[in-house]
């Protein structure tokens, strides 16, 4: 498990409807003319942990808050029925709470389908889009089936063997080789969540709805980071993506697969920043 550096991230917890809330902040320590703030929305089955990186990087003029999902790290499961939607609903709801006026929303894998439907929600609530290793397209047939597959597996042998076989999954040989902190931070996440929650979000996962109709609607600058040697969000869907945002700017990272803030920190975090920079 990745021990924080930084001091001035904290961890905290906030009621937000039937859950609690777990997340990290760093908060921006600037002028308050100048204040932006990013959220991080980790993927599935993952937590919050995994954007420490970027957490540390950030200018002094920018917060960051990184939130487990429901179900997920140390937020609660609540009423246990999940979706989508229930996903999009808690972060909105996170905003109101945590008096976030706008936001710069930053989604991998399940982040990126929580970002883009609580886009479609209230788009007013985006200062701008950062979208890593997801798509818009709801599952098919055959795409719903491997989730229930993965429900009757973990069921049967648990999350600890789900935790080794999805990490392999995640990332390229090459990060397996040299990022032996970041596959074990991974399968540390997925080993602490609750097989219900896990199997739950599965299901939520695979009735999720699709969102290619609205991508034309987001008018804001949207930034697309992709792993090169991405198995579980090929690059056809991130130029399924390109083809339908308006202000869309892509970046590609050699030699990762489908977790490059965590395969290449350096890397994600200076296109992170530089895209940052351009937010009025």
């Amino acid at each position: 498990m990745r021990i924080i550096r930084n001091k001035d991230i904290k961890h905290k917890r906030i009621t937000v409807g039937d859950i609690g809330i777990a997340y990290l902040i760093r908060e921006a320590v600037a002028p308050a003319t100048d204040l932006k703030t990013v959220v991080f929305i980790h993927g599935f089955p993952f937590d919050k942990n995994m954007w420490i990186a970027q957490l540390e990087a950030l200018p002094e003029n920018v917060t960051g808050i990184a939130v487990d999902v429901r179900g997920h790290g140390n937020s609660t499961i609540g009423h246990g029925f999940f979706s989508v939607d229930l996903f999009a609903g808690d972060l909105l709801e996170f905003f109101r709470k945590m008096n976030i006026d706008k936001a710069i929303v930053c989604g991998v894998s399940m982040g990126g389908y929580i970002a883009l439907r609580a886009h479609q929600m209230k788009p007013n609530k985006f200062a701008g889009l950062i979208l890593s290793d997801t798509n818009s397209i709801a599952d098919d047939n055959e795409a719903k089936i491997k989730r229930f597959e993965t429900i009757r597996s973990v069921l049967q042998h648990g999350n600890r063997t789900f935790a080794i076989s999805f990490a392999d999954r995640v990332f390229s040989a090459h990060s397996r080789k040299t990022r032996k902190d970041a596959v074990e931070l991974i399968k540390n996440s997925i080993r602490r969540n609750n097989i219900r929650a896990i199997c739950a979000t599965l299901l939520a996962l695979a009735a999720r709805t699709d969102t290619t109709a609205h991508l034309p609607e987001i008018k804001i600058p949207t930034l697309l980071l992709w792993g090169a040697e991405d198995e579980v969000t090929p690059r056809e869907q991130a130029d399924h993506l390109m083809k339908h945002l308006p202000q869309a700017k892509f970046v590609e990272f050699a030699r990762c697969g489908h977790l490059p803030n965590l395969e290449d920190s350096d890397g994600f975090n200076e296109a992170l920043l530089n895209y940052i920079g351009t937010l009025p």
